[in-house]
This record gives structure tokens, C-alpha cells and sequence, in this order.
């Protein structure tokens, strides 16, 4: 008699990961109205003013789109067959517009940046506290802090947002703010009241260790460290994703953890070779894989 065949579990799709960022972003947000946290269409041009945005948002190719995808969420939520919203019958007062924008986030001086000193043989053993924001150093980019001439807008967690909705007069109504708090209007600006779902923390957690678990690196003595380095690394950038770009969460927060197991290694290699030269200075045999290269293997570094 064959045994039934044993069903596979979906541990973490994009589905549930979008829904999770969407949630963990939408705290750190304000909303008139609860529905508006739900946006139709997304508008990422944040180099551009908001009056370019507006009118890239009247083209009837936007505004048929947020309909579409407006009709498939309604389907969705309502438990109807897809094509079941007939996408020309939601009227255009109903979308709800998100835009890509830096104008409600605060400016400051330009701070000016720290320059790296190349680290000598002797500077190797003065272990100094390292400042968090060098161990992301790599991940500074546009996505997280807008340039201003020599004005910086203040650092946030994630791409801010407006959220708009169209009237019958067809002039725009911000009805929703990233990084906002107290009210459209008589609110301010505010970063850190909001939170993460206690269901996309277990993701993390659940990715970095179903990731630890790979052949290529559950042997190493040290795979706590890669694993605790991931989770952290993913707490700083987890909701950096930018729906509008991709929909697939589940392959950038792979390469992150796939970076942070990386940056550890390497950092694991380079203090074995220093001890290894150590040992070799003093007369003394380094480590088998050190010996391993004299016979004719080949030590591995991977490539952040």
C-alpha cells in the first residue's frame, strides 16, 4: 500500500510579506480615513515636484490601471471570481494615488562625511567601538536620504509617501502621510512611533535560519553569528522595499541575508590569516586550512 503523498508547506510567500511590510509601514503612517491606507497606483518619481506627479496621475493610462488593480483588490477582499469588478464601473473619486515624495520630510545641514583611514598593521589590534552606522555603510543610497544643494533631508526607515485622492474638480487631496503624526494639516513629522508586525519579525527570523541551514553554511563553527548579523541587517533594511519597484520581497530580503552571511565570513577569514601569521612568526603551525593552501587547496572568500 503506497502512502499518501506528503503535501508542501508554504512556510513565507510574496503574498503574505508584501501584506506584513504594508501593515509595519502604515504604523509609521497617518490616514484621514482607515481605507485610505490602500493605495491603487503608485507614483515613484521622487526627484520630481508634486505638480509633475499630479499630471502624470491624469494620463488615462494611470488612472485605467488603478482601476484595474483597484477591481482585482476589491475581488479579492470580497471573495469574488477574478474579473468579477468590472474595472470602468469604480468611479475615479474612489482611487486612492500613492506618491513617492520627500517635500513633508524635514531638512538639516549637510553633515560632512567621515574619511576612511586605510588601517595599518599596527592599528589591527586596537579594537575601537564601532559606530552602527559604518556597518551599513554599503547601503547609503537614494532610497533612504534625498540631497538638497548642501541641505540633507533628516534619515528615515523607509521611502516616504503621500497618499492623494482625486475630487470631482479633479484637484488632488493629500489624505495620508509617511513619517506623520497628529493630523494632516496641525500634525508633524515624526519617525520613530511606528513599528514592525510582530508577524514579519518572525519572518526575519524564520529566513535567516531556514538560510543557515543551506549546505554551504550550517558547518561553520561560527553560523550563530552569521545568523544574529542577518537579523540585524534585516531589521535596518526590511522595509526599505519599494513595492513599486517589485513585487518580489522575498528575493531582496535573500540577498541581504546572503550579504550579512558573507560580510561575516570574510571578517572570520581575514582575523584567521592574521592569527595564522601569527603562529608562523612564532615558529608555530597555523591552522589546517592555512596548511590546505601550501599542499595545493585553495581558501575560499566570497564577495560581498
Amino acid at each position: 500500500m503506497s502512502l499518501p503523498a506528503k503535501k508542501t508547506v508554504n512556510y513565507l510567500n510574496n503574498k503574505d510579506i508584501l501584506k506584513e511590510i504594508h501593515e509595519s509601514k502604515n504604523t509609521y503612517c497617518y490616514f484621514q480615513k482607515q481605507e485610505y491606507n490602500k493605495y491603487d497606483f503608485i507614483i515613484d518619481m521622487p526627484q520630481e515636484n508634486l505638480e509633475k506627479c499630479f499630471e502624470h496621475i491624469l494620463k488615462a493610462e494611470v488612472i485605467q490601471q488603478a482601476r484595474e488593480n483597484r477591481a482585482i483588490r476589491l475581488d479579492y477582499e470580497n471573495n469574488l471570481a477574478k474579473g468579477t469588478t468590472d474595472p470602468l464601473s469604480i468611479p475615479i473619486t474612489d482611487l486612492v494615488f500613492r506618491v513617492m515624495t520627500w517635500d513633508h520630510i524635514p531638512v538639516a545641514p549637510k553633515q560632512p562625511r567621515k574619511t576612511s583611514k586605510k588601517k595599518t598593521a599596527k592599528d589591527i589590534f586596537e579594537f575601537d567601538e564601532v559606530d552602527p552606522d559604518e556597518i551599513f555603510e554599503d547601503l547609503e543610497d537614494i532610497t533612504t536620504k534625498g540631497e538638497v544643494d548642501d541641505m540633507v533631508h533628516v534619515k528615515v526607515n523607509f521611502p516616504p509617501f503621500q497618499h492623494y485622492k482625486i475630487d470631482d474638480n479633479k484637484s488632488f487631496k493629500c489624505v495620508g502621510k509617511s513619517h506623520w503624526t497628529g493630523g494632516i494639516k496641525g500634525g508633524h513629522f515624526s519617525k520613530d512611533h511606528g513599528q514592525i508586525t510582530n508577524k514579519l519579525a518572525k519572518m526575519y527570523i524564520m529566513m535567516c535560519e531556514k538560510y543557515a541551514m543551506k549546505f554551504n553554511w550550517r558547518g561553520y563553527t561560527y553560523n550563530d553569528e552569521m545568523r544574529n548579523s542577518a537579523i540585524l541587517q534585516l531589521t535596518y533594511v526590511g522595509l526599505r522595499f519599494n513595492e513599486a519597484k517589485s513585487a518580489n520581497p522575498f528575493a531582496y530580503y535573500t540577498a541581504a541575508i546572503t550579504n550579512s552571511f558573507c560580510r561575516v565570513l570574510n571578517t572570520e577569514k581575514r582575523n584567521q590569516n592574521i592569527r595564522d601569521d601569527i603562529l608562523e612568526m612564532n615558529g608555530l603551525n597555523p591552522s589546517w586550512s592555512r596548511q590546505g593552501v601550501g599542499i595545493g587547496g585553495m581558501s575560499t572568500v566570497y564577495e560581498e
